[in-house]
C-alpha cells in the first residue's frame, strides 16, 4: 500500500504537481488551482523530455520551467494531477503514489480498476474515502462528468432506469492538434487552399462536418468512447442503470453537448425535474421555450458548471424525460473535476 501521508501540513500549502502541463488540461489545471487559491507551498511542471526547458504560467506573475517526468523524483509531493495520456499515466501515477504522492489522474488507464476510486465531487464524493489503496483517483471521462452531475438529482429523486445520450463533442477533447487542424482546415476552406482538405489527426474532414466516431471501433460496433461513458456511469452512479451512448465529434473548439434521454421508475414531469436540477450543486438551468432560450457550446467556455436546457417530458416510455446538457470539456470535464477532488482531500482527508 502506497504511503498516502501528505509531506506537508495544510496550513503550510501543499507541494503540488502536474503532469502533462504542457498540454490543454494541464495548463488548465495549473489556471485553476491559480484561481481557486488551492494551498500551494511549491508546484512542477512536468512534461515529457521533448517539453522540457518550456514555460508555462500559473497565476498572473509566475511562469514555471519545465521539468522531465521521466526522470522527476515524487518524494515530498502531496498531490500529483496528472493528464499526460494513458500509457504514460500507467508507468508514472503508480511511481508517484508509492512516493507518497496522491494522484489525481485524468486518463482513461485507471477508471475501471476495482481498487481506484472514480470520483465526480458532486455525484459522489465518499468514494474519495477509498484513494489509500493505490494512493490513486480517477478522474472520469470528460462527456461522463457532465452527464452525471446532471443525473444524479434524478436519480436521487425518481430513480433513473434507462440512460440513452447522444454526444456532440468539442476538437479539444483530442487536444491541441485536433483544434488546429480545425481552424487550419476551416482558414483552408475560406481561402480555397490545400489547407482545407489536409487531415492528420481526424480520418474525416472536421471542418463544417460531425463524425460519429470518436476514440477506436470495439467488436460490437460500439467505440470506446461510447463504451467508456456507459462502464463509468455504471461504476460512478449506480450498476444498475442500462446506458446506450452515440459518440460524435462536431466542428467546434470548446465544449461538449449531450442530449440526453432518461427513463425513471418513478413518474416524472418537466416541471418536477426542473425544479430538481435547478437546486442541484453544480448545474445552471437555462430553459426557456423561446429563441436563444437555451445554453451552446460557445457561451460555456471558461464557466464551472454544467448548463441544462430543453427540458420535456419524452410521451415514448412511461416515465421519461429529454434535456440538452452543456459543459466546458476542459474545466469541468477534465481539470476543475480534478481539483475539486483535491480540495476535498484536503479538507476533509488530510487535515492535521
Amino acid at each position: 500500500m502506497p504511503d498516502t501521508s501528505p509531506a506537508r501540513k495544510p496550513s503550510d500549502g501543499y507541494v503540488v504537481a502536474v503532469i502533462g502541463a504542457t498540454g490543454n488540461v494541464g495548463r488548465e489545471m495549473m489556471n485553476i488551482l491559480w484561481e481557486r487559491k488551492f494551498p500551494v507551498s511549491k508546484i512542477y511542471a512536468l512534461a515529457s523530455q521533448r517539453s522540457v526547458g518550456m514555460e508555462v504560467s500559473f497565476g498572473e506573475d509566475d511562469v514555471l520551467k519545465v521539468h522531465n517526468l521521466e526522470s522527476f523524483d515524487f518524494k515530498g509531493v502531496d498531490f500529483a494531477l496528472s493528464s499526460p495520456g494513458a500509457k504514460v499515466s500507467a508507468i508514472h501515477s503508480p511511481r508517484a503514489a508509492a512516493a507518497g504522492c496522491i494522484v489525481i489522474d485524468n486518463t482513461s488507464h485507471f477508471r475501471m480498476d476495482p481498487d481506484v476510486p472514480l470520483v465526480v465531487p458532486e455525484v459522489n464524493p465518499e468514494a474519495i474515502a477509498r484513494y489509500k489503496k493505490k494512493g490513486i483517483i480517477a478522474n472520469p471521462n470528460c462527456s461522463t462528468i457532465q452527464m452525471v452531475v446532471a443525473l444524479k438529482p434524478l436519480h436521487d429523486a425518481f430513480k433513473i432506469k434507462r440512460v440513452v445520450v447522444s454526444t456532440y463533442q468539442s476538437t479539444s477533447g483530442k487536444g491541441k492538434a485536433a483544434m488546429d487542424e480545425l481552424f487550419n482546415q476551416t482558414k483552408g476552406i475560406y481561402a480555397n487552399q490545400a489547407a482545407g482538405q489536409t487531415r492528420s489527426i481526424f480520418t474525416k474532414q472536421i471542418a463544417f462536418n460531425v463524425i460519429p466516431y470518436i476514440d477506436v471501433f470495439l467488436d460490437d460496433g460500439e467505440t470506446k468512447e461510447e463504451q467508456k461513458m456507459v462502464m463509468e456511469t455504471r461504476k460512478i452512479l449506480d450498476p444498475d442503470i442500462r446506458v446506450h451512448a452515440n459518440c460524435a465529434r462536431v466542428a467546434t473548439f470548446v465544449g461538449h453537448a449531450e442530449y440526453i434521454n432518461i427513463e425513471t421508475e418513478k413518474p416524472i414531469t418537466d416541471k418536477s425535474a426542473r425544479e430538481i436540477l435547478s437546486r442541484a450543486p453544480g448545474i445552471t438551468v437555462v430553459d426557456h421555450r423561446t429563441d436563444e432560450g437555451y445554453v451552446t457550446p460557445a457561451e460555456v467556455a471558461g464557466e464551472d458548471n454544467v448548463f441544462i436546457s430543453r427540458i420535456r417530458k419524452d410521451s415514448s416510455v412511461e416515465n421519461g424525460l429529454s434535456f440538452w446538457c452543456v459543459a466546458d470539456n476542459l474545466r469541468k470535464g477534465a481539470a476543475l473535476n480534478a481539483v475539486q477532488i483535491a480540495e476535498v482531500l484536503a479538507n476533509e482527508y488530510l487535515k492535521a
